[in-house]
């Protein structure tokens, strides 16, 4: 899939309208059918690329929107280049379609599925959610997706399921930056059964409305709103279930720099900069750019601070 240009995207004053009419009208009580077109459709071309209705999640509505602009402009996706506007320039190799995702380990249902049959049985919803960087860096970004835990539960993981690990499409044809020994490709990342079943962790097809672009971690990606943006992991193929705690990937590259729970905390600093505060892209000057305070769990401490009662945030960093 080509990035989509900026004017066949939804302007954003009428994706902020149509939004404010749908909580409008579930205020009132009004029947709203949501009905949906299905994202991997959509994977040819932009025109009709909208979906059709989205369910309102509670979270993120007094936040401040990035622009579509800033959000697929600004990235860290390795497989494409290690400069934050590589991503948009090169990820259109990425074919999103036709595209599988395997199920295994510790569950009773394995397997090899569709994308389509994969998301089709749930109800997609937009969340807003602010994307934390380890690199000091934030943005606030309306995903589209559907509960993580709702798509495991059909798996049916068995009590031996502690740990869920997923990994990124390996294909250096698709993505040339996998042809360069940056990382130990290909990309892997993994929760806890308690984080991944957390309900404000989300299996993200779209933003903005509109299909995920590649640059964003096309077709399908995790986001972990507590947690460092390099958890939410991009173009899934693999989702296994295991009882050992895996070895991420940046926690292999880098044991010192990034840990395995990757939590957003501004009391434990990366060992070369300081995590206390956070820059706003897009926000403020070159010379003086916006920041703001970081918050423990990016925030979100009423929603998560329970699966971590006894550890040690420091050095389970």
């Amino acid at each position: 899939m080509a990035p989509l240009k900026d004017n066949s995207v939804t302007d954003e004053k009428t994706y902020h309208n149509r939004r404010a009419f749908i909580k409008q009208s579930l205020r009132l009580g009004v029947g709203l059918s949501f009905a949906l077109k299905a994202p991997w459709s959509l994977a040819e071309g932009v025109e009709g690329g909208d979906f059709d209705l989205i369910s309102q999640s509670k979270y993120g509505g007094d936040l401040e929107l990035h622009s579509y602009k800033e959000i697929t402009n600004y990235n860290n996706f390795y497989e494409f280049g290690t400069g934050k506007r590589d991503p948009a320039k090169n990820a259109h190799t990425l074919k999103p379609k036709p595209w599988h995702i395997s199920v295994s380990g510790e569950c009773e249902n394995k397997g090899e599925f569709d994308l389509e049959d994969f998301i089709a049985p749930y109800q997609l919803e937009e969340r807003i959610y602010r994307l934390r960087c380890v690199e000091a860096w934030s943005m606030v970004i309306p995903w589209v997706g559907v509960p993580l835990a709702a798509v495991l539960k059909t798996f049916k993981p068995t009590s031996k399921a502690k740990y869920v690990v997923f990994k990124t499409l390996l294909d250096s044809e698709q993505m040339p930056g996998q042809k360069r020994p940056i990382l130990d490709w290909p990309y892997l990342e993994g929760l806890t059964i308690g984080e991944a079943m957390n309900p404000l962790s989300i299996l993200s097809v779209g933003l903005y409305g509109k299909v995920l672009p590649n640059q964003n971690g096309a077709p399908i990606r995790l986001i972990v709103p507590w947690k460092y943006g390099f958890k939410s992991i991009k173009s899934i193929v693999s989702i296994h279930f295991q009882a050992n705690q895996p070895l991420n990937t940046w926690q292999a590259q880098a044991p010192s720099e990034y840990g395995f729970y990757a939590n957003v905390n501004p009391d434990v600093d990366h060992p070369r900069w300081s995590q206390a505060s956070e820059r706003v892209i897009g926000r403020g000057g070159f010379f003086s750019p916006e920041k703001r305070q970081t918050e423990l769990f990016n925030g979100y401490q009423e929603e998560v601070s329970h699966l971590y009662d006894g550890l040690d945030l420091a050095r389970n960093f």
